[in-house]
């Protein structure tokens, strides 16, 4: 069998030769990662200058549109009020217009009535001898008891209803007699029906 030494000598070796491929391999790559990290740190140098300035104005800008979101809110409620106002204005002039031709109305009826009275034809008047109050002798007590009866009408012809009904009505009748209240009158049936 070969000497251990001839494998160890051959084994370093090849570890040797590895590890210098191995190097030889790995310097590009650390050289980009090199040029990585100088570009990084060149971002994030500018984004340390850049980022507080965008980001305050970021702020400004959502406060600006927080600020115009309420003066957008204050003049529609503004608007809505003035829309009201004007509503109330049309209803109060409409108001006024119907009050206004009412009026009109009135006004011109009144014109045709005192038109119609003025330009009818007056009749003729008729002259009445009449006594001044103090001149008119009193009536006499005779004379007024004429006058009231003339004007008194009797209780038939108040409650009679039909010129052709000649039958006094039932509660005229004298209810004394038995056969009366016990007998059904025309009223009676009347009712009945």
């Amino acid at each position: 069998m070969i000497d251990p030494l001839f494998w160890l000598g051959l084994s370093i070796l090849l570890v040797a030769t590895s590890l210098t491929a191995v190097l030889v391999a790995a310097i590009p790559a650390l050289q980009e990662l090199a040029r990585a990290a100088r570009s990084a740190e060149k971002l994030f140098d500018t984004l340390s200058r850049e980022l507080p300035p965008t980001l305050d104005a970021i702020r400004m800008t959502g406060l600006e549109i927080t600020d115009l979101t309420d003066d957008v809110s204050e003049g529609v409620k503004s608007a809505g009020q003035v829309v009201k106002q004007v509503d109330q204005s049309l209803d109060s002039a409409k108001k006024q217009a119907q009050n206004l031709q009412v009026g009109t109305r009135s006004v011109f009826v009144g014109v045709k009535a005192a038109w119609k009275n003025f330009t009818r034809q007056k009749p003729a008047r008729r002259t009445v001898e009449r006594l001044p109050i103090n001149e008119k002798p009193p009536l006499t007590l005779r004379e007024r008891e004429a006058l009231r009866q003339e004007n008194r009408r009797t209780k038939a012809e108040v409650y009679r209803t039909e010129d052709s009904y000649n039958e006094p009505a039932s509660w005229e009748t004298n209810f004394e007699d038995e056969d009366l209240l016990s007998k059904p009158t025309a009223s009676d049936d009347w009712y009945n029906q």
